[in-house]
């Protein structure tokens, strides 16, 4: 079983797109939460990340990839 990929974007975001491009490219199943409008996501986004506000921010399972 192949752990769960997280990943916390805004919509405007190059990074952010494309890190999902790469994620899509290399058939990696993600969950996306768009945080732009959602201000109880960007809280738990950047708790997960200690402290880090910037996007993207990727995690494999509880694993903080980075952004």
């Amino acid at each position: 079983m192949q752990p769960t990929v997280t990943i916390y974007t805004k919509d405007y975001c190059p990074f952010c797109k494309a890190a999902k491009a790469l994620l899509s490219s290399k058939r990696v199943k993600f969950t996306n939460h768009e945080i732009s409008d959602d201000p109880a996501k960007r809280r738990e986004m950047i708790q997960k990340a200690n402290g880090r506000s910037t996007v993207p921010q990727i995690f494999i399972g509880d694993f903080h990839v980075g952004g």
